[in-house]
C-alpha cells in the first residue's frame, strides 16, 4: 500500500503520521489494514495525510498504480527545456563530457524553473530528479 511505502522511506510509523496528520490512530491503521479505502475517506482526511507525508492528494489515492511505474512517469512529459538539459546530462554521462559541470548546473537550473517559477512539476517530482540525476541516491 502507498502510506506503508511512504512511511517506510520516510523512517515514519503509523502513530507519528497519525499525530501529524491529526487524525485517529484507529482511522490510519483501518486504512493501512484495508478495511477502509482511503477513497471513502473525506477529501479532509486525505488531505491531511497527503500534507504530513508530502505529496499530492493524487498520489495517494491513485490506487494500483505501483511506485515504480509512478517514478518512471517522472520522466516523461517534461517541459521541453527540462526534457533538453535532462537529455544533455545523460548524453554528457555516458560520453565523459568534460562540461559535466556545466551541464549539472543547467539541469539543476532547469529543475528549480520547471517547479518554482513555472509550476510545471510537483516537489516530489522535484526531488525525484535531483536525487536520481544531480545527487546520486538510489530513488
Amino acid at each position: 500500500m502507498i502510506i506503508e511505502d511512504l512511511l517506510s522511506k520516510r523512517d515514519m510509523t503509523k502513530y507519528r503520521l497519525a499525530v501529524q496528520a491529526r487524525i485517529p490512530h484507529a482511522t490510519l491503521n483501518d486504512i493501512c489494514s484495508g478495511k477502509t479505502k482511503l477513497e471513502k475517506c473525506s477529501a479532509k482526511t486525505v488531505y491531511k495525510l497527503a500534507k504530513a507525508l508530502g505529496v499530492s492528494m493524487e498520489l495517494l489515492t491513485e490506487g494500483g498504480i505501483l511506485q515504480a511505474e509512478r517514478e518512471r512517469a517522472y520522466e516523461y512529459g517534461l517541459p521541453d527545456y527540462l526534457q533538453h538539459d535532462l537529455d544533455a546530462y545523460k548524453n554528457g554521462l555516458k560520453s565523459h563530457s568534460g562540461l559535466m559541470d556545466c551541464l549539472w548546473g543547467e539541469l539543476y537550473g532547469s529543475i528549480n524553473m520547471a517547479e518554482i517559477s513555472d509550476g510545471v512539476i510537483t516537489p516530489e517530482h522535484a526531488d525525484y530528479l535531483r536525487k536520481k540525476y544531480l545527487y546520486g541516491a538510489k530513488v
